[in-house]
């Protein structure tokens, strides 16, 4: 399942920096329903690994992912981009027929 979701490489430096920084194991990614367009992306960081979770490896990070958040995003590209609004992670979801402006909440 590795080869599903591409992280680019701005978004491995932020995170292994964050990791590195906060001294945490994980960078988890859920698809949670909510937002104004029916799902959401959370981010969190964090130690633990629950035994329903997926473990997906990068040369500097380690991504946690239940199956259920998984098949919302497979084939999606994660970008961190820097804005004048501010900088945030970016989900470029195939599988998305519709997103709001914040960028975080989609509809399938």
């Amino acid at each position: 399942m590795d080869n599903n979701i591409e992280i680019t490489e701005n978004a491995q430096e932020h995170i292994a920096n964050v990791l590195k920084k906060d001294n945490v194991k994980y960078f988890r990614i859920t698809v949670l329903g909510g937002g104004c367009a029916g799902f959401q992306y959370k981010f969190d960081f964090e130690n633990k690994m629950n035994s329903d979770d997926i473990l997906i490896s990068r040369s500097k990070i380690e991504i946690l992912i239940d199956n259920t958040s998984l098949n919302f995003i497979k084939g999606s590209t994660i970008d961190y981009v820097n804005e004048l609004i501010g900088s945030s992670f970016k989900i470029k979801n195939p599988q998305a027929s519709s997103s709001c402006g914040c960028g975080t909440s989609f509809s399938i």
